[in-house]
Order: structure tokens, then sequence, then C-alpha cells
């Protein structure tokens, strides 16, 4: 057992103060999580014990995660939901070795603690964070440098459903499709917390976006966004469109998530020295059409990537990034997310089926505390 000395270091390590123990007195109490924390319950989290369907899901108390090194432990209010949380619900997508197995990866909240050697946010700070998992629990531990500060203006809500958006658009539409402005992209899934995103962003910064939707309902949506087209995939052919679009020349950006048959099809709208940018594959990942000839005659580059398994550096490098150049775009009232609904963290399960519907426009968020 420490002595009374070192528990009142390890309280004022988290900002608490340690009773006084007087000549007789048994000393100062330790001090507990859930003191710490400003907690006088458990912690709650959304858990799953197989894999399998919404239902699986239930909220349960949990161990509270504790911060290491460059890590900050933060208490949230919202966490925003994506596919791949129902990717690994279903047991199709595991955390990386040693991340949180809850689901969850992206976050806002006040920054409850903070580990050791974190230089930049302390206790009370509002930052939003792009986590491995964990997410879905009213407290996660996040490392320093993919924590962001909520942007001007914004509430929990927004600013939860910024992290997993922004780093993947950032690093792919303008990290490996190099976007630029006076250029033109092919958004798929333009409806999507991904596609509204690449959307507003691609016109901020002076691209003209072509977006996909399954509806006319959300190619009007792409269209207030900033869109400069909408093509209804399901009622039109998005090769002849595009075409059309552009007189023929094709893009010099495909953004696309599904993947499988689109392969092919995204070759044939891309411009010469143009780049296919693929960040999911929702349509399986072979495409039997495929024709390299097309890429060599034309200079194509074919690229994609996934964000998870990036290192922290990498991710930090994308924050810094993603502050100096759109943070400020969010803090003056540009570019805000698209908020489909907001669910309680107790209806975990119905907002997994309202995302697997794929009716929705924007993103779906947790409201958790």
């Amino acid at each position: 057992m420490l002595p009374p000395a070192g528990r009142a270091l390890l309280c004022a390590r988290w900002d608490l103060p340690a009773r006084a123990a007087g000549p007789g007195a048994p000393g100062p109490a330790p001090c507990t999580p859930r003191q710490r924390f400003g907690y006088d319950q458990p912690m709650r989290a959304v858990q799953f014990e197989a894999p399998g369907g919404p239902e699986n899901l239930r909220l349960a108390e949990t161990p509270d995660p504790t911060p290491g090194e460059g890590e900050i432990l933060i208490r949230v209010q919202a966490a925003g939901i994506n596919r791949p949380d129902l990717l690994q619900r279903k047991g199709l997508y595991p955390p990386p070795p040693g991340a949180s197995p809850l689901l969850g990866l992206e976050v806002a909240g006040e920054v409850a603690s903070v580990g050791p050697g974190v230089a930049r946010w302390r206790r009370g700070d509002r930052v939003c964070a792009l986590v491995n998992g964990g997410g879905y629990a009213e407290l996660c531990v996040a490392p320093e440098g993919q924590c962001l500060p909520w942007p001007g203006g914004f509430d929990a809500i927004r600013a939860a459903a910024l992290p997993e958006t922004h780093f993947t658009v950032w690093a792919n539409l303008f990290g490996h499709g190099r976007l630029a402005a006076g250029e033109t992209v092919l958004i798929h899934g333009g409806a999507s917390g991904i596609g509204t995103t690449a959307i507003m962003l691609a016109s901020a910064f002076g691209a003209r976006a072509i977006a996909t939707a399954g509806s006319a309902a959300k190619c009007a949506a792409c269209l207030e966004l900033g869109a400069d087209a909408a093509i209804d995939y399901k009622t039109q052919d998005f090769v002849a469109e595009t075409k059309r679009l552009t007189d023929q020349r094709g893009v010099d950006v495909v953004l696309d998530m599904v993947a499988g048959s689109y392969l092919s099809r995204n070759v044939a709208v891309l411009a010469r020295d143009g780049r296919l940018v693929v960040i999911a594959v929702q349509g399986g990942t072979r495409d039997p059409e495929f024709d390299i000839l097309p890429v060599m005659q034309r200079r194509l580059t074919i690229t994609g990537s996934t964000m998870r398994p990036r290192t922290r550096a990498e991710k930090a490098a994308i924050a810094h990034e993603l502050e100096s150049r759109v943070w400020p775009l969010l803090g003056a009232g540009r570019c805000a997310p698209v908020i489909e609904s907001v669910y309680p963290l107790a209806e975990a399960a119905a907002a997994h089926r309202h995302l697997e519907a794929g009716n929705h426009i924007g993103k779906i968020v947790l409201a958790v505390a």
C-alpha cells in the first residue's frame, strides 16, 4: 500500500484533493477511478457477446479504460456510427492488436485525465478524436495526436460526426487522390457520411464534384451540399452520365466505396492521368470485367487505403493538416457535418438498423452523456 504522501501525490495527479491525515488518523482514503472521473456508477458501454445482428448489442457495465503513454481519457458525450462498426459487430472487422474490443471509431467529449507524456491537452478541454475502438462508452482512451478541438460553435453531437469522415476524406481524396482546384471528382455514395463530407470539401477547395446516390431525394441533397451534378445510380448509368457531364473527357479522381464490379466502370470514367481511390469494398473485392490495358493507355493510378491500421504518427499528421486546413472552414460555419439522426447510447441497436437500411443522408450519432 502507498504511504499517505504517495496517495496524496496520486490524487494530485488526477486533480483531486487528498484528505488530511492527523495524528492517529487512518490516512487519506485512496481515490477511486469513479472519483477521478466524476461518476458514482460503473462505466456503461455497448457490448456484444457474439458476432451477429444489431439485436446482439446491449448496454452493460464495464471496467474503466486507463490512458497510457501519450494518451488522454475522454468523458464521452457523443459517438459517431460508421459502417466499419457494422462489420465489426458481424465479426468481419476485428480491432487491431491492443485496441479496445468495444465498438466506436470517433468520439467527442471532455478530457477527463491525461496519461504520461501528454503535452497539449488538459482536463476539461473539449476534444473530438479518431480512435481504434471504444467509442460506444462513457469513457474512451485516445492517442493525443488523434485529438482535435471542437470547431468554433460546435456542440458534442456535431463534433463527434467529424473525425472518421474527415480523416478518411482528407487522407484519400486530397492525399492519395491529389485532388486539386479546377479538377473534377466523381464521389460514389454521395449521401453517406463520407460522401457528404467529400462533396463539401471538394467544393470548398475549388474542385467540381459529381455525386452518385440511390434516390431522387439523395441526389437533391447532394446538389444542396454543393455537388455540381448528381446521378441516381438506380435509374441512370453513371458511366454514360459522367462522360456526358464532362463532354466525354472523364473525371480526374474517383472516390469509391463500392469496388467489385465498379472497378472497370470507374476506370472507364477516368480522364488521362486520372486517379481511382478505393476506400471500401461494399460490392466485393473482385471485378471479372477489369482490363489493365486502359490503365496503361491513359496513365491511370489505382490506389486505396484503410484508416484503422495506420500508425499513430500517420494519423497525427492527418490531424495536423485537418486542423490547419479544414477546421478554419468549420469554425467559419462552412462544411458543417450533416446529421441524419441522434440515438441515445442505450439504443445503439436501433441506430445500427438505421445505418444498415441505407436510407439515411449524412451521419448517425449516439448521444452518450
